[in-house]
């Protein structure tokens, strides 16, 4: 699955002529400073706030708890290799925004519909393989987007605040019940402030570790660069690492984070006010940029320079002590929290609108609002729930929402280079 994931997004690199490289600037343009569209378009939300929902949902405890890991197990080196996933899954990214938005229906309601079952169902008319997508999706959302997220948010609350896991939950599915209850349109207004604050937020943190440390800053570098191809010997804490699961934790939490192929982001780019599929597209491709090689740089580089990494401790846990040591006082153990509980939540918010839409092109309109009490009612549960099952259960169904997805956009991939070459030929 990984390798098919990396070579689906190699490939479309080179279909689109290494677009996500030349046009990187000119999106970051699109999301960030135009924000919308200029003239009146279909849809629900804005480019900027379809970002921000699909940026909530990806930009969540793989930005510290996974990055953690793949550099704790695999040493320095992996960080390159999640470099290697953001930047080939960006092209998937884009590649899925075109065809969300291209083949997106108006349903009963008025709001618009769009992702992978109806790229599958519409683009290439494969009816049973849009309904095993969205019923992966519907299942994925209470495990990836649920359960875990307030588990996380619960032990972080507990342990920094010593607040009980249940009274957390029944806080959590209250807040997240009042911003889902209003649909896309609510979840776009919160997500568009939110996101960006807790984002600003973590990166200030993590840019003053580096600052502090700035004479380590060529060592994290070279470290990067030597591991990413030759085994990492033993040392302190850390036990050493094959170069192939270096590679694997590398690539393996890379997609965990940014979501690139799974399907999922196309979901809400199919909301946003958009008159051509690439203009949506060019935005939706600074997701994987900012959550892979951003935020999760930022966290690497912190856990690196502080040499935290060589501590034999691993998860959120090595973030936390990697900031606490390159922070003055205590502060370090309360930034990752606070960083964790806001990306937790978010990332509930966004994958509330992935399963609610999945469950809509199952069984319709009608169960929408009943879905969305019982997504609330579950993120109590995960507050005090032993999740073992539930993370081997959501990293199955994350599976299996990528190979569906993944062969449409191969098979799709002629239309994505027709919509982008008709963009720049008009532009």
């Amino acid at each position: 699955m990984l390798v098919l994931l990396v070579g689906t997004g190699v490939l479309l690199t080179v279909r689109l002529h290494g677009l996500q490289f030349h046009a990187l600037f000119y999106s970051l343009r699109l999301a960030f400073i135009e924000r919308r569209e200029k003239e009146a378009s279909e849809g629900d939300i804005t480019h900027f706030q379809a970002l921000m929902t699909a940026l909530s949902a990806t930009v969540g405890t793989g930005n510290i708890a996974g990055v953690a890991i793949a550099i704790a197990a695999g040493g320095p080196g992996a960080l390159f290799w999640m470099w290697i996933t953001g930047l080939f899954g960006m092209a998937t990214k884009y590649a899925e925004a075109v065809l969300a938005v291209k083949y997106r229906i108006r349903d009963k309601s008025g709001t618009m519909s769009g992702g992978p079952m109806y790229y599958i169902s519409r683009g290439l008319g494969w009816r049973w393989p849009a309904v095993v997508f969205a019923l992966f999706a519907s299942v994925a959302a209470f495990g990836i987007g649920n359960m875990v997220q307030s588990n996380s948010v619960a032990d972080a609350v507990g342990a920094t605040f010593h607040v009980p896991h249940g009274i957390t939950g029944l806080f959590l599915a209250v807040v997240t019940g009042l911003v889902i209850l209003g649909g896309i349109k609510s979840i776009g207004r919160v997500t568009s402030v939110l996101v960006p604050a807790m984002i600003l937020f973590y990166m200030a943190a993590a840019v003053a570790v580096i600052f502090i440390n700035y004479r380590a800053i060529p060592e994290t570098f070279e470290l990067v660069f030597r591991y990413a191809f030759t085994p990492a010997a033993a040392t302190g804490g850390f036990l050493g690492a094959l170069l192939k699961d270096t590679v694997r934790l590398g690539v393996s939490k890379g997609v965990f984070s940014n979501e690139s192929g799974l399907g999922s982001a196309p979901i809400a780019a199919a909301a946003a006010q958009s008159r051509n599929p690439v203009a949506q597209a060019l935005v939706s491709m600074t997701q994987t940029f900012i959550d892979t090689i951003v935020v999760c740089s930022l966290t690497g580089f912190v856990i690196i320079s502080t040499g935290m990494w060589t501590s034999g401790i691993t998860g959120s846990e090595l973030t936390a002590r990697a900031f606490s040591r390159g922070l003055p006082g205590n502060s370090g153990g309360v930034i990752v929290a606070v960083g964790l509980i806001l990306f937790a939540y978010s990332t509930m918010l966004g994958w509330s609108y992935y399963g609610e839409k999945a469950v809509e092109y199952l069984f319709g309109e009608r169960l929408i609002k009943p879905y969305r009490f019982v997504f609330c009612i579950f993120i109590f549960i995960g507050a005090f729930t032993k999740l073992d099952l539930v993370w081997a259960v959501a990293d199955v169904f994350n599976g299996l929402m990528a190979l569906p997805n993944l062969i449409a956009l191969l098979a799709l991939s002629g239309v994505v280079v027709s919509e982008t070459k008709k963009y720049y030929w008009k532009e």
